[in-house]
């Protein structure tokens, strides 16, 4: 099932995918207005105008049970706000709101449509949506060069001219006098942003290792994994590392192999002897900045286990459906008086905010995207048994992404970013391929 192009439709689709790790664009407009929030609503208006006007309300599977999901959070949310007991508490919610109609609004649109589009479609989607992945990382590798050179804040000359905002790059503290700098990009934060790149890594590193020798994408995407590496490395995240042993060990069940060949051991073998050079230059602050960092003693650390402390106390007051949609910062501060905080644990916010009812939905839309990605790795090995070329790359694609989804996990433990627009995306690419590549096997 197939519809005619709509260049109009499809440009607002990329320019939403493209942009939805870029958190510092955004406006105060009586609250944050984020760029990718405003292409998303016209995007959204665009496709339900095309689908009036050439009235098509035909949906496929993926896009008819991801709706359902949609209506089951939504009584959920609209349930939990007969717990809200304060004007902030219903500001809170209210915005949270906003953004949920909007992601998830997009969630289905977007299965929708790459179904409907196919194959190529697909592709470019993943393109766009780890291109503006990079773009974020090139932009932090320019804001970590000029802040270490200068000290100037690239942001102040680029964003803040856009956004009319203030924002700056990461200081962790300092070490001898100097600045210690952790790039965050165009995300705001260096944790996020090294959470963000895990998708990229984990998705792009197994369609490398399956290459061809003579494949022209193999050197761009040597290149492009071994950029997002370094910046993993600098963004110093302890989730964002704790994230990505988790996916090399899903990966490492198909392609153990694959990690004993020079292909992959030899460039990171050449960014690691780059990196131990830099390292021996300064070889004190490294190890001051690197203990820090492994220490869970600290204020920090503490702070990101003791939020699970607040479970149990909010579920012994509303059980079921929580506190409400975004709405642990309103209970922390009634609790600490700090009313800029957030839970540093998506589990914590889940059953903070939607109660038992919401985490239990949750799990069972992470089970829908498992299995997606199972009927996917299953699509990959029919076509491999058909001798279809297309074979070695959709396993590798499926495999990368099940990486992803569990690196995603494990680093949530102390983040929330699954809580992210780009965390819609990816979920929207891992239930639609099933549907995108099973047209390869009924023409096999």
């Amino acid at each position: 099932m197939r519809s005619e192009r709509q260049p109009f439709v499809d440009g607002l689709f990329f320019a939403t995918v493209a942009t939805v790790t870029f958190e510092k664009v955004h406006w105060s407009v009586g609250g944050d207005l984020a760029l990718s929030d405003v292409l998303t609503f016209l995007f959204l208006v665009a496709f339900a105008l095309s689908r009036i006007e050439h009235l098509d309300g035909r949906f496929n599977r993926a896009a008819a049970i991801t709706f359902g999901f949609f209506l089951a959070f939504l009584a959920v949310y609209l349930i939990g706000f007969f717990n809200l007991e304060t004007a902030a508490a219903l500001a809170q919610w209210a915005k949270g709101m906003v953004k949920f109609l909007l992601h998830f609004g997009f969630l289905f649109a977007a299965v929708a449509l790459v179904a409907r589009r196919g194959e190529r479609f697909f592709w470019w989607t993943l393109t766009a949506f780890c291109g503006g992945i990079v773009f974020n990382v090139l932009y932090g590798i320019i804001q970590l060069g000029v802040a270490q050179t200068t000290g100037m804040n690239l942001d102040s000359a680029v964003l803040s001219p856009i956004t009319r905002g203030a924002s700056q790059i990461n200081i962790y503290g300092a070490v001898e006098g100097a600045n210690v700098y952790r790039p965050n990009g165009i995300t705001g934060d260096p944790n996020h942003l090294a959470i963000e790149l895990l998708v990229p890594l984990l998705i792009l590193l197994p369609i490398y290792l399956r290459l061809e020798k003579a494949d022209r994408l193999r050197w761009p995407l040597m290149l492009t994994l071994m950029l997002l590496f370094v910046v993993e490395l600098a963004t110093f995240s302890r989730s964002g590392l704790l994230g990505l042993f988790f996916g090399l060990l899903v990966l490492a069940v198909p392609y153990r192999h694959l990690f004993l060949r020079p292909r992959f051991y030899a460039p990171l073998s050449a960014l690691f002897l780059v990196v131990a050079v830099v390292v021996s230059q300064r070889a004190g602050f490294f190890e001051t900045v690197l203990r820090t960092r492994v220490d869970t003693s600290g204020r920090g650390t503490s702070t990101h286990f003791v939020v699970y402390e607040f479970i149990p106390d909010v579920l012994s007051q509303h059980p079921l459906f929580g506190l409400g949609l975004n709405n642990f910062s309103v209970y922390y501060e009634f609790v600490t008086g700090r009313n800029n905080f957030g839970p540093h644990s998506f589990y914590v916010a889940l059953f903070v905010e939607s109660g038992l009812v919401g985490a239990l939905l949750f799990v069972a839309f992470l089970a829908y995207l498992f299995k997606r990605l199972a009927a996917g790795r299953e699509i990959g090995r029919r076509l491999s048994a058909a001798g279809d070329e297309l074979a070695v790359h959709v396993r590798p694609l499926e495999w990368g992404m099940t990486a992803a989804l569990v690196a995603t996990m494990a680093s949530n433990f102390f983040y929330l970013t699954m809580s992210f627009y780009y965390f819609f995306v990816f979920a929207m690419l891992a239930i639609v391929a099933p549907a995108v590549f099973a047209r390869r096997l009924r023409h096999a």
